[in-house]
């Protein structure tokens, strides 16, 4: 693993998707800062941590043969590894909320950025961006949101936890070349936030509707079931979940 450490940066997935496609990176090459001014998650939301508190870092993996159809799988590897990480220190009751935010309980602990570089049909590099609240304690103005610190009711080691993760991530994305890659969306879908459970949404125009979430498509959106028992697919910006 090549490790660059930055003391600030505007985005460790910008800065690491800029040299990957300027230079030639080892596979696993990482990023970490500790403060990163504009930091983003999901649909260009801003991710916002505490400088030197929390892990804040992107991985860069190059694949071989990694088809571009496939990428639901690799959204599902990620979002596993971390549950696998967060599992060996004890967390309780670890879920995936679609896509892949890392929920304990109703609490966020975690998001994930994917960015894909494309070859014709196929990945060939991906830029990972995690954002892990680790030993923050105060979250002004946000709610649902928790930390590591918090939930175990210890201060944890950044580098030995993004080693640890690191290690997960090279389990589950090994996964992603073999004849395997299907059991991903098996195992993901047993952890994701609110399955089986009826929830409550906010659809387009800010419709809001009662649901059921099912699991997920085979094009990775989220499939729910309505109260007139339709079975409706879902992309990340098409719906929101309340909880």
């Amino acid at each position: 693993m090549q490790l660059i450490k930055l003391d600030a940066t505007t985005s460790t997935n910008h800065y690491l998707k800029q040299l990957a496609l300027q230079n030639h990176l080892k596979d696993y090459t990482v990023t970490i800062t500790q403060k990163q001014t504009h930091g983003r998650g999901q649909t260009g939301a801003k991710w916002i941590s505490e400088e030197g508190k929390n892990l804040t870092f992107s991985v860069l993996k190059i694949f071989e043969n990694f088809k571009a159809i496939d990428q639901v799988y690799l959204n599902c590897a990620v979002s596993l590894a971390l549950a696998d990480a967060l599992k060996e220190l004890s967390v309780p009751d670890l879920r995936v909320k679609w896509p892949n935010d890392i929920m304990s309980g109703n609490h966020k602990i975690c998001g994930i950025l994917i960015e894909n570089i494309l070859q014709g049909n196929k990945v060939s590099k991906s830029i990972i961006g995690i954002g892990l609240n680790v030993n923050q304690i105060r979250f002004s103005g946000l709610q649902n949101v928790s930390s590591l610190q918090l939930l175990l009711g210890k201060t944890l080691d950044l580098e030995i936890l993004m080693k640890r993760i690191i290690t997960k991530l090279k389990i589950r994305l090994g996964v992603l070349e073999t004849p395997e890659i299907k059991s991903l969306k098996v195992a993901y879908e047993e952890v994701l936030f609110r399955k089986d459970k009826p929830s409550t949404f906010i659809g387009k125009s800010d419709i809001m509707f009662i649901g059921i979430i099912k699991g997920l498509s085979d094009d990775g959106k989220l499939v729910i079931q309505t109260e007139d028992k339709q079975l409706k697919k879902f992309a990340v910006k098409e719906v929101k979940l309340l909880y």
